[in-house]
């Protein structure tokens, strides 16, 4: 017997906003961003980090551009005060960036919370208090006044410690937890009451930051939430309007986008979205989204490897192939569909033209992820995909009939090994396929006459045997195949044939690629040397090595 009942739910209460505005809008500036990964996405770690790993990952933070980073709950933790001390001890905040402490409404936490921010120059301390109707009914079983009150005696604490403590440039910032589940009314009112304890000015403006704390709609709703907020609220001009979006349902990243069409004017998030339950809003995912729109997200993100190496190892969590952006495969191509259609894009795009290629949003190279990431080979694999790799790699620019041929072979051995095939051994393949050099004869060595019909004399090496063979056509390969049909008494035709250079200079090598068909029996060759006759004629004589009745 199932215990699964939907009836047991119910569907959100979507807000009546007939003139909402922020469907119309879009986002063409970045949002102001705010890390919590060292205090959010910490809490939320199986094994929380060490102090050299919280260095390490705060490091990495600066770099990558943030102004502003959640950096602790000092209140709460040794480690996070300690933290905090060591961050302003040793001088390592620059003059650019301003951190951010949480602590809850109470006062002996406010005030160690300030202990631990003696001597820095700027911060943002940042105070919460649930303000939902399930925790203001079951968890604290108070009125709605009963949370105000709460709300501002912690907002009191924070001004009159600021105050006890003047010289840094401080910033408040003010929470009404789980703000998602909150009356919409209630809302404003309290952080209308927070505010007229702080009075904030356009000049020096609070923070009022609304947490999806647990996602519980649908983003459009969330947008409707933030909107109708920012419509509501006292002295809008002298907020900072924030959003911190929990993924409970899988949307995040797009409940924050829409928050910003409806107002917000900054994002708290982390990097690849790790925090409690299903996590946090992930910046880097809506960072690429605002980039891959043309707008600049201000945070330095090219280099995305050593960023998600660095993010791994120190909160010990893996990366999924398939995460937006960022995950292994994400820009990889199996499909020979879509490999074809990527490469006949990327032949044919022109060079700093807006990017507009099938089945990739972003240029991959943006990341610092090579085309070698794009287009890769197993049984679902097409013939164009492995050209390009090919070409990409080794300059083999492998005329279309080969294409054709080659991809079935490919496709037999991905098949027989149940796996994906690596460049290295495609390449391997297509030369222990076609490039049969050793057995049963070796091109020697010959010598060409040139008249009105050539003439070739060639000697072919069997084992330890020298074999000579003449001919004589239009042209060398011309009169090389006459010379090889008569030695070896067959009846063939040379149905395809192309050559070309594997790079450019004078000393580079050619490759040859040459198809012959007898009356029951069609087979290739294929040949690389320096000099381009001599890749031709090794070619061909590659194809003939390939004949049974030769093989014989």
């Amino acid at each position: 017997m199932t215990t699964f009942n939907h009836n047991k739910y119910q569907a959100f209460p979507p807000l009546d906003m007939p003139n909402r505005q922020w469907p119309n809008n879009n986002i063409s500036e970045t949002p102001l961003w705010c890390s919590v990964d060292l205090r959010d996405g910490n809490q939320a770690l199986v094994e929380p980090m060490t102090v050299s790993q919280k260095r390490r990952y705060y490091e990495l933070l600066l770099a990558m551009g943030f102004k502003e980073i959640e950096v602790g709950f000092p209140a709460a933790s040794k480690m996070d005060f300690d933290f905090v001390r060591w961050l302003i001890e040793e001088n390592k905040i620059p003059g650019d960036v301003t951190i951010q402490v949480l602590t809850q409404a109470r006062e002996s936490l406010i005030e160690q919370t300030f202990a631990a921010l003696k001597g820095v120059k700027q911060a943002i301390i940042h105070v919460y208090n649930s303000t939902s109707t399930v925790q203001r009914e079951l968890v604290f079983q108070k009125d709605r006044q009963g949370i105000i009150d709460i709300a501002v005696q912690g907002a009191t604490w924070v001004k009159l410690h600021a105050e006890a403590n003047p010289g840094p440039q401080w910033q408040f910032e003010y929470s009404p937890e789980s703000f998602s589940g909150t009356e919409l009314d209630f809302a404003v009112d309290i952080c209308d009451a927070v505010n007229a304890v702080w009075q904030p000015t356009a000049a020096n403006p609070v923070i009022i930051n609304l947490p999806a704390t647990v996602e519980m709609s649908t983003p459009n709703v969330f947008a409707d939430q933030v909107e109708w907020f920012c419509g509501n609220v006292k002295n809008r001009d002298a907020i900072t309007v924030s959003v911190h979006t929990h993924n409970d349902r899988g949307c995040a990243v797009a409940a924050a986008e829409l928050a910003v069409m409806a107002g917000a004017d900054r994002v708290e998030g982390t990097l690849l979205g790790n925090g409690e339950r299903t996590g946090n809003m992930d910046i880097i995912t809506m960072a690429m989204n605002l980039y891959s729109q043309g707008v600049d997200p201000k945070l330095q993100l090219g280099d995305i490897d050593n960023i998600i190496t660095t993010i791994s190892e120190c909160t010990q969590l893996p990366v999924h192939p398939r995460h937006p952006y960022v995950g292994e495969l994400v820009y990889t191509a199996f499909s020979g569909s879509h490999q074809d259609a990527i490469k006949k894009c990327l032949d044919r795009r022109v060079p700093e033209s807006t990017w507009n290629v099938a089945y990739l949003p972003i240029d991959p190279t943006d990341l610092n992820r090579t085309l070698q990431h794009v287009i890769r080979v197993n049984s679902q694999s097409g013939k164009g995909g492995i050209a390009y790799l090919l070409e990409q790699e080794y300059g083999v620019q492998l005329p279309r009939w080969l294409q054709i041929e080659f991809s079935s072979v490919v496709q037999r051995q991905s098949e027989t090994t149940a796996s994906e095939l690596l460049v290295p051994q495609i390449w391997q393949l297509f030369k222990s396929t076609y490039a049969h050099t050793e057995q049963p004869y070796q091109l020697a060595d010959y010598n060409v006459n040139h008249g009105d019909i050539d003439k070739i004399q060639a000697r072919l090496a069997a084992g330890i045997d020298l074999i000579s063979v003449a001919g004589e056509g239009q042209g060398a390969l011309t009169a090389f195949i006459s010379s090889l049909k008569l030695y070896f008494n067959l009846e063939f035709e040379v149905v395809n044939f192309s050559e070309h250079a594997l790079s450019k200079g004078t000393d580079a090598d050619a490759i040859a690629y040459l198809q012959i068909k007898t009356a029951t029996e069609s087979v290739i060759g294929v040949a690389i040397n320096h000099d381009i006759l001599t890749a031709s004629l090794t070619a061909l004589l590659n194809a003939v090595n390939q004949l049974e009745s030769v093989k014989r």
